[in-house]
């Protein structure tokens, strides 16, 4: 099977930079699935489970949302945050999700900013929580 490779970038660091067969994206409207020979394509990632497969191992990760981008066979994802589903802490998680819950949301700029901190938590705490 022909590989490709993904980059996932932070402001602080390079979080994963191989080459593997084929990767799962969270997009901000649902999932997308990339392959070797993939068209060039821009898109905006949704708060959620990426997944790398080479062979028979998956690797999963959890990324806050930012931009993809594929071209040449080179999948490059920007985000805020990317931590390996191993480095979740369920607690920290729980405790930003109660945190968020009480924020007032009569502004309507706030209350963007309060769903978005909601939706982060909730998918770190579900992907902690998947076997």
């Amino acid at each position: 099977m022909a590989q490709l490779q993904i980059v996932i970038v932070t402001p602080e660091t390079t979080t994963l930079d191989k080459m593997v067969d084929s990767i799962t994206l969270p997009m901000f409207d649902g999932e997308a699935g990339v392959l070797a020979g993939h068209a060039a394509m821009i898109g905006r990632l949704g708060p959620g489970e990426l997944r790398v497969k080479s062979g028979t191992a998956t690797e999963r990760f959890y990324v806050d949302g930012g931009f993809v981008q594929v071209e040449n066979d080179v999948v490059s994802v920007l985000t805020g945050k990317s931590l390996a589903v191993a480095e979740i802490d369920v607690a920290v998680a729980k405790d930003a999700l109660a945190k968020a819950e009480q924020e007032p949301s009569d502004n309507p700029e706030l209350a963007d900013i309060k769903q978005k901190a909601i939706d982060q938590a909730r998918a770190q705490i579900r992907m902690a929580e998947k076997v």
